[in-house]
């Protein structure tokens, strides 16, 4: 339930030292799980372009650059990376829509509360779930990004976890969340007639159980499909309502 021991191999993704020797090893550019073509459709129907959006480990991505291209006017960076976040300060100089700062997401209290429209996270979770202190690092995280989150902002979430290993995170009652779910192909899947998958992803939401878990007879197209969760921050009107 805490640690996914199943998709984790023995570095400790968690850890500052090892995205630091990796970035200064691999150099250049990489995009985890999926590049913003295909996600394009979910963020623009949550974030509007105006959107104040937080991008948590960042890394050496160019997803926040290819937002940038696409309208979005303000997207603060962060990883727990220094030597990520020095490459891309240099990188991107001279474009005052991305900011960059060094921080673990456990601890990202520099920022005031409700300072965020969106957050925006690409693995992050993913990472710290792979670490040795797994529940305690995704609670802090998860806490800070509802923290940071104003009312009816955006929490989307892109992972390769299911609803069984990532709802039990993400469902407490604390955060505020209201959850819908979405399933994506892996980039370059081909069905089983041998053509890629190419078909426009559908903006509506997976059907799920009352516990935010896929149906018993669901079948996922691609056995290792990204799964893409939009944690809604209710406001007040909206948490009455749900008590209600």
């Amino acid at each position: 339930m805490f640690r996914d021991t199943s998709s984790c191999n023995t570095y400790n993704y968690g850890d500052a030292l090892y995205w630091d020797a990796r970035y200064i090893q691999e150099g250049g550019s990489f995009d985890w799980y999926q590049r913003y073509s295909a996600l394009r459709p979910f963020v623009r129907n949550y974030f509007p372009t105006s959107s104040r959006v937080l991008m948590v480990g960042c890394g050496n991505a160019v997803m926040s650059e290819d937002m940038v291209k696409d309208g979005y006017e303000d997207i603060m960076n962060i990883d727990i990376s220094s030597v990520a976040i020095e490459m891309m300060k240099r990188k991107h100089v001279n474009t005052p829509q991305l900011k960059y700062m060094q921080m673990d997401v456990r601890d990202m209290s520099i920022f005031p509360d409700e300072s965020f429209d969106g957050v925006l996270d690409k693995g992050t979770l993913d990472s710290l779930m792979c670490g040795t202190d797994a529940p305690v690092s995704t609670s802090q995280m998860l806490g800070e990004v509802s923290r940071l989150l104003k009312p009816g902002g955006i929490y989307m979430l892109i992972t390769y976890g299911d609803p069984r290993v990532r709802m039990p995170h993400l469902n407490k009652p604390v955060y505020n969340w209201k959850i819908m779910l979405y399933i994506i192909p892996r980039p370059g899947f081909k069905k089983r007639d041998g053509d890629s998958s190419s078909t426009r992803p559908s903006l509506e939401p997976i059907p799920t159980t009352e516990n935010g878990l896929l149906p018993t007879d669901f079948i996922l197209e691609d056995p290792d499909s990204h799964f893409i969760y939009i944690c809604k921050k209710l406001d007040e009107t909206e948490l009455i309502t749900n008590v209600l």
